[in-house]
């Protein structure tokens, strides 16, 4: 009861970082809880069909959600998480057009379909790329959006104009504009590991668990990382 009464407080607050009992499930891998918040959130944001805010969190707790399917490699769970928060951000930029952090949500939650159906990645890679560009159009400075176009990048061969190398630039540059950004150092220690530079992404791993030291992935990944 206590997470729930504090998810509806936050979808009357303005956008600044992520609900903290929705990133806190995500950071433990808890699937029961962030489904039960996003049951709750559902039914708010359908009550609310104009307001954006109530869109866009019930968005943020898909893509966690997803995240954590992905990172259980639960390929088709994620997919099916992802499309659903796809239609709630889809709302939240109608609604708010100029926020960028609608749109970079909207663009993470296209890319996290691809990995359950590489052959939706025309439609859903168009989306996720245009989407975090125009994230980034709005707000260069979000730390986020340039996380979100390094993630895209990981993902995306260098054939496609993607690649680990251009992903690591856009992970520094996030650490850059945000140096407590834990989920930017997971991901550069994730993308240095491709490298086999093992050293180096021990280090931002560590660096990652200092920040958050709850991230159960972070955990994980260090643990299979050689010294």
């Amino acid at each position: 009861m206590r997470l729930l009464s504090a998810l509806l407080i936050v979808l009357s607050q303005a956008v600044a970082a992520p609900p903290a009992e929705l990133r806190a499930a995500r950071d433990r891998q808890d699937r029961p809880a962030l489904e039960k918040a996003i049951a709750a959130l559902a039914a708010q944001s359908e009550k609310k069909p104009a307001d954006a805010e109530a869109q866009y969190v019930l968005a943020l707790a898909q893509s966690y959600l997803a995240e954590i399917c992905l990172e259980l490699r639960l390929r088709n769970e994620a997919r099916a998480a992802a499309e659903k928060g796809i239609q709630a951000a889809e709302k939240a930029t109608q609604l708010k057009p100029q926020q960028a952090e609608y749109h970079r949500i909207l663009g993470t939650l296209c890319g996290q379909v691809i990995p359950a159906n590489v052959l939706a990645g025309l439609k859903y890679g168009k989306c996720a790329m245009e989407s975090v560009n125009k994230a980034l159009q709005l707000d260069a400075k979000s730390s986020m959006g340039w996380l979100s176009k390094g993630v895209g990048n990981y993902y995306l061969p260098p054939s496609f104009g993607g690649g680990v190398d251009l992903a690591i630039k856009d992970m520094e540059k996030a650490i850059s504009l945000d140096p407590k950004s834990s989920d930017a150092y997971v991901w550069l220690g994730t993308a240095l590991r491709k490298k086999n530079l093992n050293a180096e992404a021990r280090k931002a791993l560590e660096k990652a668990l200092e920040l958050n030291p709850q991230r159960i992935w972070a955990k994980q990944l260090l643990e299979k990382t050689p010294q």
